[in-house]
């Protein structure tokens, strides 16, 4: 399985109201970050959270936000930075 983003590429999170359980947190969806590195292909976590195989494997990203533009009141310094991993399906280059 080949990656489709590269360490540097900037991706956008979907914003999709996905019911059960995703890894996706609800603050970093519509938003814009820069991908860290690539994590590796796994089986997918919202499949086997409900007793399927995961299959088929999903690539995962360490993506890197600038926490100013994940909150609009955000009073920390400017280069304050969050990680999150995030799989490839929720993702979208910009």
């Amino acid at each position: 399985m080949n990656p489709r983003f590269q360490p540097g590429d900037r991706v956008k999170v979907l914003h999709r109201d996905q019911p059960g359980h995703v890894r996706t947190p609800m603050y970093v969806r519509g938003k814009t970050g820069v991908i860290e590195r690539v994590v590796g292909s796994f089986p997918n976590p919202e499949l086997l959270a409900v007793g399927h195989s995961g299959l088929p494997y999903k690539m995962l990203y360490r993506v890197n936000f600038r926490q100013g533009d994940l909150w609009e009141d955000y009073g920390g310094p400017a280069e304050d930075t969050l990680e999150i991993e995030i799989y490839e399906h929720w993702l979208a280059p910009v």
